[in-house]
């Protein structure tokens, strides 16, 4: 299994937005500290946005910053909206499905049994658990205070 670039762009802004909880975080300085394009962050905070798990403000002074508590945000679900456009395997897309014993292959519903799985995994971590007390990361990912 290999998760998207989105999907894991999406969970390292989430992360830096918990360790840097001033007022708000600029997208280029997220961007940089997650060695990612401006450009994929930029549609990654988009979607965060759209669901739910960072407030983002426009304008001089605007940024990123989490919508909610660290606590309150799941792994699980931040990958489920990320991968959901992925499917697991080619029998899983309906639309572009050509494998002539998707509807005989029984190791499709054992993928789908561990799919699940998986996802049930990541259901009990929370943003909370990846970043509270993981002082490496902070300091690999913490804004310097302005002065």
């Amino acid at each position: 299994m290999r998760l998207t670039t989105r999907t894991n762009i999406a969970m390292r802004a989430l992360m830096y937005c918990a360790i840097n909880t001033g007022p708000v975080a600029r997208k280029s300085d997220i961007a940089a500290a997650c060695n990612a394009s401006e450009n994929h962050m930029a549609h990654v905070i988009n979607a965060l946005g759209h669901y739910g798990f960072v407030e983002t403000m426009r304008g001089r002074k605007g940024g990123v910053r989490l919508a909610r508590p660290p606590e309150e945000i799941g792994v699980g679900a931040v990958f489920r909206i990320f991968e959901a456009d992925a499917p697991f395997t080619e029998c899983n897309a309906a639309a572009t499905n050509t494998c002539p014993i998707a509807d005989c292959c029984r190791l499709r519903g054992a993928l789908s049994n561990a799919l699940d799985a998986f996802y049930t995994s990541l259901d009990t971590v929370s943003l909370a658990d990846l970043v509270t007390g993981n002082t490496q990361l902070e300091q690999i990912l913490m804004t310097e205070p302005a002065a």
